[in-house]
């Protein structure tokens, strides 16, 4: 899976892309090598880059400190770093 890499840490890194102002938060399946997410928020004010982390952290049950954007602040591609989540709830999440 190109958009899910276990780090040496234990952590897991994302590849993700945005797609802000949508109707409502979902994860949208894959786009090319990145797991797609729509976000209910709009990009305005870092607004979805924080539902994106608070909506992350509930799907994997961590604690929003867990959960950091690691590049792509502005951009629709973004890498994020999960700790403690479990790779097999990643994959439902993305094959739900």
């Amino acid at each position: 899976m190109g958009w899910l890499a276990q780090a040496a840490d234990g952590s897991v890194v994302l590849v993700l892309h945005i797609q802000p102002g949508a109707r409502k938060t979902e994860v949208a399946g894959l786009h090319g090598d990145a797991l797609k997410i729509r976000l209910a928020a709009p990009p305005v004010d870092g607004k979805a880059n924080a539902a994106l982390l608070a909506f992350l952290a509930k799907a994997c049950s961590v604690p929003k400190s867990a959960v950091s954007l690691l590049s792509g602040e502005t951009s629709r591609s973004k890498r994020v770093r999960i700790v403690g989540a479990e790779v097999s709830v990643l994959e439902a999440l993305a094959s739900a």
